[in-house]
């Protein structure tokens, strides 16, 4: 119990926390693309395209983190990499509608946002070195 300011009631310790805000993939998205901002050699969309990829992140021509069409965050990791997230439960090898599962894209899964710049920073070094 907590006693707000201008009053003498005691009020639960609820009345004075913030309540959570959850975000859309959008708006988690839109974090990730404000922190590569001025970075070099990254941009964001792919021109006048439509579809796939049209408002990744890319570096040098190359996407490396995206929203798919399900509004899933996925980025483009090394083959092993996304082993080791999908066996954590981190994620799944992204299918981009085909049937065809893409052994380097990792789907992130739901509840990993807060990994989302992380994979990000990791999947861009990966696109821009190959490693």
């Amino acid at each position: 119990m907590v006693i707000l300011a201008g009053t003498n009631q005691p009020q639960p310790d609820s009345a004075v926390k913030p309540k959570a805000v959850s975000l859309s993939p959008e708006e988690h998205f839109q974090r990730v693309v404000r922190a590569f901002a001025g970075h070099p050699n990254v941009s964001v969309g792919a021109g006048r395209k439509k579809g796939f990829g049209a408002s990744a992140l890319s570096t040098r021509a190359k996407i490396f983190a995206m929203l798919s069409s399900r509004n899933r965050f996925v980025v483009k990791l090394a083959k092993a990499r996304v082993e080791v997230q999908v066996a954590a439960g981190r994620g799944t090898r992204f299918d981009p509608g085909h049937g065809r599962l893409m052994k380097e894209w990792l789907e992130v899964a739901p509840g990993h946002e807060a990994d989302w710049l992380t994979l990000a920073r990791e999947a861009q070094r990966f696109v821009s070195t190959g490693q």
